[in-house]
């Protein structure tokens, strides 16, 4: 089809999920113009020799400012509070450039794995005060030409026990933080720590994004609080909960009285399959829960919900490549989910994730932000399952980077 839009660049042979043939798509001006089944025009053109196009990763829940502390500290910690209290001391020596320099590491190699979204947790307090803030909004403008990042800022350690925390967050918050994030289950008063942020979220009209209900006891938890606040304060749509692996050890009954009230509350769930596996259940030797909350059947019932990486190579998770495709892989085998809900489990990190993070210019369709990402597969069932690299991709239609396929060299 000749199209009458002046084109800037045209992909040929993409395919797209849920369409049976390769396309062409356009695009103008960063944005997708067109997507037909052949456009004729002068403009540059690439081909995506019949590969899947996505458009990119959405990272939902990463600690960049604490990413990549290998040899900084032991890993004989063993729990949460453990891991929690190795960075807290570490990040009293925290600089701006060293936080730069790890979170640029992290950052490209989400780029190089086809990550185009990210949200990261930005730990303020009197220990960091705002180090890591800065040095994650000077990430956040130097990498824009690959990723757009948001930074939620949070109080790891508590919030009315950690005297001047608020007014850093104040602060950060007046500084162009996007969002603002918590850890209810670290105060000596959880509840009254949710109250103070909802209330710094209304004054400064952003949304949240909490830690909850990290442990594996069926009973207790804030999750409740949290979906009643939401309602009464009508931000549905706005409030998101990450972890909350409690509900990986609930009765069947109790999981879907949950999801029923997250859905109707408009509260949003992550899971962090890698921090969850590696400190769930560490007291047990045999028969070691999973603690992965089954985020994809709560997607099935109407919750917002994605996979995240969350940490990399730290106290909480000594590992990590920030591959989005492999991290909803491994959410897949722990979760036992079958290739009939691959697609599902890829939403999780693709469209699921980009509606928890409200990302109204996202998606493979005429008028949104020309990001694509094309795999080394022709279809989503190949790419899930075999957790295929991306081969090249496109930021607002310009290229990149490049991930050439493995050449093998035969004697």
């Amino acid at each position: 089809m000749r199209t009458p839009v002046t084109l800037d660049l045209v992909v040929n042979n993409l395919r797209l999920r849920g369409r049976d043939a390769p396309v062409s798509l356009g695009i103008a001006e960063g944005r997708i113009a067109a997507i037909e089944s052949e456009i004729v025009c002068d403009a540059p053109v690439m081909d995506a020799c019949g590969r899947l196009g996505l458009p990119g990763f959405v990272d939902t829940h990463v600690h960049l400012d604490k990413a990549c502390l290998l040899g900084r500290c032991g890993h004989a910690h063993g729990d949460l509070k453990a891991a929690i209290a190795a960075v807290s001391e570490l990040k009293r020596g925290f600089t701006e450039e060293d936080v730069y320099a790890r979170g640029a590491s992290c950052l490209e190699r989400a780029i190089g794995h086809g990550t185009t979204r990210m949200r990261t947790h930005v730990e303020v307090d009197p220990r960091a005060g705002l180090r890591s803030f800065r040095a994650l909004k000077q990430l956040k403008r130097d990498y824009a030409w690959a990723l757009d990042l948001q930074l939620c800022v949070f109080p790891q350690e508590g919030l009315t026990n950690d005297p001047g925390c608020e007014d850093l967050l104040v602060e950060a918050l007046d500084d162009g933080a996007d969002l603002l994030g918590g850890c209810p289950y670290t105060d000596t008063d959880p509840v009254a720590q949710i109250d103070r942020l909802f209330a710094l979220a209304a004054r400064y009209d952003v949304d949240l994004d909490l830690h909850l209900d990290f442990d594996i006891e069926a009973s207790g938890g804030h999750l409740d609080e949290i979906c009643r606040r939401t309602e009464a304060t009508k931000r549905g749509g706005r409030v998101a909960i990450g972890h909350v692996t409690k509900l990986s050890a609930m009765t069947r009954e109790a999981f879907e009285s949950a999801a029923v009230r997250l859905a109707s509350a408009g509260v949003a769930v992550t899971a962090l399959p890698a921090t969850d596996l590696y400190l769930m259940g560490r007291a047990r030797f045999a028969d070691r829960p999973r603690g992965v909350t089954a985020v994809h059947e709560l997607a099935g019932r109407g919750v917002a919900c994605s996979v995240a990486t969350n940490n990399v190579e730290n106290p909480f998770t000594p590992f990590g490549d920030l591959s989005l495709m492999r991290m909803a892989n491994l959410y897949a085998n722990v979760a036992q989910v079958g290739p009939d809900g691959f697609s599902t489990c890829l939403d999780l990190v693709t469209d699921g994730a980009a509606r928890l993070m409200r990302l109204d210019d996202y998606g493979l369709r005429v008028g949104a932000a020309g990001d694509l990402v094309v795999m080394d597969a022709e279809s989503e069932e190949a790419a899930f399952s075999s957790i295929a690299q991306p081969v090249w991709g496109l930021k607002r239609g310009r290229r990149s980077f490049d991930r050439p396929a493995a050449v093998l060299l035969r004697p």
